[in-house]
């Protein structure tokens, strides 16, 4: 390869260019090209550990592939020599009649995306060599067994043939045999169901199965490659915010087979546990079967633990290997493994999908074990992992009916409606309805459901089955094998003993301990937020254990980040629940919110008022009660900045309903009753009315229009940190202007508010130091932001309506009517209203924050749109240089976590 030749950089046709990696070739740094799984083989390699040889078709021959439809020119010939390499390493060629070389074909991507993608196994079996792989082992049970396998994978992955039908036909055979499991079959029926299995083939695809193993090995890959594109597969990286350009490696990996018998088996391993981070054993292990039986949860296993008495030199020797691999990753390590007649091989490393609990509980565990350090400790939590983990839990003391107990394989509590199928779980969740998804076991085709349902529950499977790995890497509720279940997916119910439930009934889950319980649940406070509110502390039990592992990730964060957290809140509990859970001030405190309920008259006759006498009357009314407001905030924020918002009501919540108001004057006057006020009204509202208010009379405007208004606002804030000054405290207020559009607008309120401020100085003999600034949240204000700060002390970010303006989005209406095809067409990966669009919204945010700090060095900035809560945003905000961010209570322990892992993150970058 050229020495200036970027090998991750491919180019149809390019000879140049390296598609194939050997296993000894690569490292775990290549993930980007080798995916995760050919990553970790190579590095498993490296380290000397037992993996089958094979090699790795990069991710960029996949992109070549999905771009053009059609294999890079290059890719045969370079298949052929590690494969020739392969085949000479192993002394047997592929496909050979007499003696059998088999491979697997599997995905493998940077990210893990667990059985979204495809896999094919045994590939090189064909009628002539299934006879050869029978004498070879000595059994031809296995033979048969391996090539039934290889039907069934190929048709259903490579040649879209329905599942199900094969699936039929296994159940037929094993009904007619009158066993219930698979292992019963013996070679003669495998023999006969091989025959029925080639004979679908042929119906459904057209085409016999393929008997040239190339050709088996050819279309594989090229399959694999497609399902990088499946309905699926793209739901799920949606849901996971994985990029959708990566494309997927492919792993052309030996066979070593644990159906051999009852010393061979295949499983799956965790050097510590995924669902609570204790250190142990933990794992699921199943004799004489292949690696997909574990996954999709076919067949129940065993713990890992009996391993121990099955395989006691094949157990000792996994052990020593999790320790070996836990250390080299220095995280916790998910292991496959297969043992082929008591020998040991490794067929994949990762590092393990986690719970939340699992996640705190094991950074801080490998801090203490010398491992990583608090820097590190800190990136390996996220703010959505603590989100979760302050959830409610289900009430101990409650009165419950339990109905069964599954494997604890992802933690939470759920309640919802039974429902048994995917179509009816996303179709009642759209209605409104929380459901539980249960299945018999889940697979790739149900990933709609297991995203729309609260919980998932099934009756086969263990940590390790697709159910338990996919809930946990969505943070959803889990119960698996629950055996004693008998679910009935085609009659809807699921019966234990007398008990039936039906579809529509409600289920309650715990993930945390596996419990299922009949009806609703009552839930509970999650102990994280107990301790965020300061009524709990880290102890010795389990819950405690956690709180203690919180405890110290958040005091590393807080010592580290630069981004102080603020809170929106609007009244004096919310601000003293905000400061309970570490709130540094209010960012935002809406104004508006203080005259609903009792107060809305008061403002609905300060806007109709028609004369000078009724507007000043309304304010009179209203500066007494506002100055109160700001009393009891101010003291509940004592020594903490308090960003005011002057009033910034869209109008129509302000006003009468305009079609109610006009049935009630039509009514009157058919009865002749003329009701001279309500008429008044009508014509009042009708001058006022907006065909789409957001875009109205509001903010500023507002305060312009109507004399008086922003002045009363004012004159109660400046009073009231007076009168929290005479009582000692220490008001810390500051004065936001909302919706300015140019600087003029911000003069005239501040030339205003300077008036009041003063006059209120004179008037209580106090020094009141009131910042004032503006809320930059329409498109004209972010580009004149160099003009505005020469007015503004602070800009606050209102990136909700700074999105919906850039956009030209109206929240309310979008949301409901074409987001969903949106994020479903991948034009959004997330909602520009969860996430903050970093090339539209966020290139203003950035361009204001240079210009505003040009104009003005000391410009305090901030956010307080709910973006300031989001994970993903608060990294943006650090980025750009803000001073704070401002959020809903719930959410600061999140923005704090975040900011810490934001500063942490740029200081090992700047470091590196």
């Amino acid at each position: 390869m050229s020495e200036n030749k970027d090998p991750q950089v491919a180019v149809q046709g390019d000879q140049d260019v390296k598609f194939v990696y050997d296993f000894t070739e690569g490292n775990k740094d290549l993930k980007d090209l080798l995916g995760g799984k050919g990553a970790n083989l190579a590095e498993m390699t490296n380290l000397g550990l037992p993996v089958p040889p094979g090699f790795t078709i990069t991710t960029e021959a996949c992109k070549v592939y999905l771009d053009s439809g059609e294999e890079p020119v290059a890719l045969r010939d370079e298949v052929g020599v590690h494969l020739d390499a392969l085949e000479r390493k192993m002394g047997k060629k592929l496909g050979q009649a007499d003696d059998p070389l088999l491979v697997s074909v599997r995905s493998g991507a940077k990210f893990s995306m667990p059985g979204m993608m495809d896999t094919v196994l045994n590939i090189g079996l064909s009628d002539k060599s299934v006879q050869g792989l029978a004498k070879q082992a000595g059994d031809e049970r296995f033979a048969w067994d391996s090539y039934r396998r290889l039907i069934q994978m190929f048709g259903k992955t490579v040649l879209d043939v329905d599942g199900e039908l094969f699936e039929d036909a296994l159940e037929k055979a094993k009904h007619a045999k009158k066993v219930a499991v698979d292992t019963d079959l013996d070679a003669a029926d495998l023999k006969k169901l091989v025959t029925r299995f080639k004979k679908i083939v042929k119906t459904e695809a057209g085409r016999d199965f393929p008997q040239d193993p190339r050709e088996q090995m050819d279309l594989a890959i090229h399959a694999v490659f497609d399902s990088w594109n499946t309905d699926r597969a793209k739901l799920y990286r949606r849901q996971e915010r994985i990029p959708g350009d990566l494309g997927t490696a492919v792993n052309v990996c030996s066979m070593v087979f644990g159906n051999l018998g009852p010393d061979s088996g295949t499983g799956v391993a965790f050097t510590r546990d995924p669902a609570s981070g204790h250190q142990g054993v933990y794992g699921d292990y199943l004799q004489n079967a292949q690696g997909e039986d574990v996954v999709a949860g076919i067949r129940n296993t065993v713990p890992l633990a009996e391993l121990e008495q099955i395989d006691k030199k094949s157990y000792d020797q996994l052990m020593q290997i999790m320790e070996t691999l836990e250390n080299h990753y220095k995280d916790l390590c998910d292991i496959e493994f297969t043992i082929e007649r008591g020998q040991l091989w490794m067929l994949q490393t990762r590092v393990g999908k986690r719970t939340a609990g699992a996640a705190f509980r094991i950074a801080t565990q490998l801090v203490d074990q010398g491992l990583i350090d608090e820097a590190e400790a800190l990136q390996r939590v996220t703010g959505a992992q603590l989100a979760q983990l302050m959830f409610p839990r289900f009430d101990d003391e409650a009165k419950v009916e339990l109905l069964g107990r599954g494997i604890a394989a992802s933690p939470g509590a759920a309640v919802g409606k039974a429902v048994f199928d995917t179509y009816t779980a996303v179709k009642w969740s759209r209605s409104g309805e929380k459901v539980i998804l249960i299945r018999r076991e889940t697979n790739p085709d149900d990933l709609d459901g297991m995203i729309a349902a609260e919980g998932i529950l099934t009756s086969r499977g263990g940590k390790t089955s697709h159910a338990a790995v996919v809930a946990r890497g969505m943070g959803k509720t889990c119960v698996c094998g629950a055996e004693e279940l008998d679910v009935d997916t085609k009659r809807r119910r699921l019966t234990v003993g007398d008990v039936v439930v039906e579809e529509g009934d409600t289920l309650s889950i715990d993930g945390s301990t596996g419990k299922v319980y009949l009806g609703e649940v009552p839930v509970v406070p999650s102990p994280v937020v107990e301790y965020f509110e300061g009524r709990m502390h880290a102890g010795a039990d389990d819950a405690d254990e956690l709180v203690g592992a919180v405890h110290r990730i958040m005091a590393y964060a807080d010592r580290v980040r630069r981004l102080r957290v603020r809170a929106n809140a609007d009244n004096a509990e919310d601000a003293l629940r905000a400061r309970r859970f570490g709130a540094q001030g209010i960012g935002l405190c809406r104004t508006e919110h203080m005259f609903l309920g009792e107060r809305r008259e008061m403002v609905e006759k300060l806007i109709l008022a028609d004369t000078d006498t009724e507007r000043e009357d309304s304010l009179k009314q209203l500066l007494p009660l506002q100055k109160q407001d700001f009393v009891e905030l101010f003291e509940a924020m004592d020594g903490l900045p308090v960003t005011v918002r002057l009033l910034d009501p869209p109008l129509h919540e302000f006003l009468p309903d305009i079609t109610e108001l006009s049935v009630r004057v039509a009514l009157a006057e058919s009865r002749q009753d003329n009701n001279e006020n309500d008429l008044r009204l009508l014509q009042a509202v009708h001058r006022l009315h907006e065909q789409n208010p957001m875009l109205g009379l509001r903010g500023v405007r507002l305060g312009l229009v109507i004399p008086g208004l922003f002045a009363m606002q004012v004159r109660a804030i400046a009073e009231a940190a007076a009168a929290r000054k005479n009582a000692k405290g220490d008001p810390r207020a500051e004065i936001m202007i909302p919706l300015v559009g140019t600087v003029q607008e911000l003069e005239i309120v501040r030339e205003e508010a300077d008036r009041v401020i003063a006059e209120v100085q004179e008037q209580t003999g106090v020094t009141l130091k009131l910042a004032i600034g503006t809320m930059i949240e329409l498109p004209r204000a972010a580009l004149t932001a160099g003009q505005i700060a020469e007015a503004a002390q602070f800009f606050s970010f209102g990136t909700n309506d700074l999105t919906q303006t850039v956009w030209g989005f109206s929240r309310d209406d979008v949301e409901a009517s074409f987001f969903t095809a949106y994020l479903e067409k991948g034009i959004f990966g997330v909602s520009p209203f969860e996430t903050i669009d970093k090339d539209g919204v966020g290139a203003l945010v950035r361009s204001a924050v240079e210009a505003g700090r040009a104009t003005r060095p000391d410009l305090k900035l901030g956010v307080c749109g709910e973006h300031g809560g989001d994970p993903e945003s608060v990294h943006f905000f650090h980025e750009v240089g803000l001073d704070y961010v401002s959020c809903s209570p719930f959410r600061i322990p999140v923005a704090r976590l975040e900011a810490g892992r934001a500063a942490s993150s740029s200081a090992g970058s700047d470091h590196r």
